[in-house]
């Protein structure tokens, strides 16, 4: 062939030039297929979602045992918060704001008990000087052998006999410590109780019995044939409920009258969180030489005693709730590792497409995380309902704290995440050809 019959050709380049010009472009198309091929995370979560959405009747079963244990959790932390405001305000005022002192006694070779001291009679004015008394009265008991208590001033013979009522002495400002209630006409005061005036104070169930329920016609009963002129009628005594069923004279006119010699105990009423302080410093006030001869009852300070009752509710409340949310863990891995089972197919068929092991094992964690996320929310919600409806039916202040419903929410998504582990490890270990002999 003659060179004029050769085809034109282009100048030719060096195999060296043609590499070094086609090797950029080999490379951006290589790149772009490998991130048209990479499995992204909203690839992830729509495989999880409809991995979970297939089988809603499965779900529900799943999420109830998480939703249980997440709202056990809330109404724990939440019925605590709003018990601790309750206790503060309204939980046992009386018992946590009244101190008993009574006379140390020892026991004689025979087994009798014998009182080591005796309440002074100016007690009340003593212990009355210390920071945090607001009311404080002596109280002792009558003996009455064989003295009756009548409202009339005869007495008949032929009368069946009854028991009579107890007769109590106390100093004036006892009503006071103990709460009573007057329900009609007045209680008498220390001016009462210094001059030994026989006046008498009824109780209200004493008071029916004897059938006095007024007192503005100056009506009166006879302690074994000594007139009282009953000035008032008490009732609601909420340390002394046993006030209700007594007559009640001044400790003046039954030293005078009954020959008493002594008083059993000593009632102070103090300030909410005084109790520790008042409950050292009392037998101190009354015998400064021998404070051991007294006994004192005083209650713990506010704070202790909610923080008693909160950490009581609170143990009984994270038991359950702790019980419930294995269960839901447990229920989660269950149901996770059913899917992984039934889904082996599926797994080798993504394996030998080329899915990766950790985007098997990344799929079935989300299943488990939304799973678990889900009971969460469902709890966290419930529970706040729980704690609210209830607080407004018993007209309480309901207490939660907002951070901490969220981290209820949030810990569902982790018992999720820690249940799901396990099955997500096996489906990632599924191999494609063992996958596809077993389909």
């Amino acid at each position: 062939m003659t060179d004029r019959m050769r085809p034109l050709r282009p100048p030719s380049r060096s195999r060296a030039t043609t590499t070094a010009s086609d090797r950029p472009a080999a490379e951006l198309l290589g790149r772009d297929i490998a991130r048209r091929d990479r499995f992204t995370f909203q690839d992830l979560v729509v495989e999880a979602t409809s991995g979970i959405g297939g089988r809603p009747a499965r779900l529900v079963m799943t999420t109830l045992g998480t939703v249980l244990g997440i709202a056990a959790l809330v109404m724990t932390i939440g019925f605590a918060q709003t018990a601790a405001r309750q206790i503060a305000s309204q939980f046992d005022a009386v018992a946590a704001t009244q101190v008993v002192i009574t006379p140390g006694d020892t026991r004689t070779a025979t087994g009798e008990s014998v009182a080591t001291a005796r309440l002074p009679w100016d007690a009340p004015d003593r212990v009355g000087r210390l920071a945090g008394v607001e009311a404080a009265g002596l109280i002792g008991e009558v003996p009455l052998a064989d003295l009756t208590i009548t409202a009339v001033p005869v007495n008949d013979p032929s009368a069946a006999s009854t028991a009579p009522p107890p007769l109590l002495a106390v100093s004036g400002g006892l009503l006071d410590a103990v709460r009573g209630t007057v329900v009609t006409g007045r209680s008498f005061d220390e001016g009462h109780d210094a001059r030994g005036d026989r006046v008498a104070v009824l109780g209200a169930r004493v008071a029916e019995r004897l059938g006095i329920a007024r007192v503005d016609r100056q009506p009166s009963i006879f302690i074994g044939g000594i007139a009282y002129a009953v000035i008032g009628v008490v009732d609601d005594m909420q340390r002394r409920p046993d006030l209700k069923d007594a007559v009640i004279v001044p400790i003046g006119a039954a030293r005078n009258d009954f020959d008493l010699g002594s008083v059993e105990e000593l009632q102070v009423r103090i300030a909410p969180g005084a109790g520790t302080q008042i409950g050292r410093q009392a037998p101190i006030a009354l015998d400064p030489n021998a404070p051991e001869n007294f006994d004192v009852v005083a209650p713990a300070s506010g704070s202790d005693l909610s923080a008693d009752v909160q950490a009581d509710v609170n143990v009984v409340f994270l038991i359950l709730g702790g019980i419930a949310l294995l269960a839901g863990g447990l229920g989660i891995a269950n149901v996770t590792s059913l899917s992984v089972m039934e889904r082996v197919g599926e797994i080798g068929l993504r394996r030998a497409l080329g899915a990766r092991r950790r985007q098997i094992a990344a799929q079935f964690m989300l299943e488990s995380v939304i799973i678990g996320l889900l009971g969460g929310l469902i709890g966290s919600s419930l529970g706040v309902l729980a704690v609210v409806t209830l607080s407004l039916s018993q007209q309480w202040t309901p207490v939660l704290d907002p951070l901490m419903a969220i981290g209820a929410a949030l810990l569902g998504a982790v018992v999720g995440l820690a249940a799901g582990g396990l099955p997500a490890r096996r489906a990632a270990r599924i191999e494609p050809i063992t996958a596809l002999r077993g389909s």
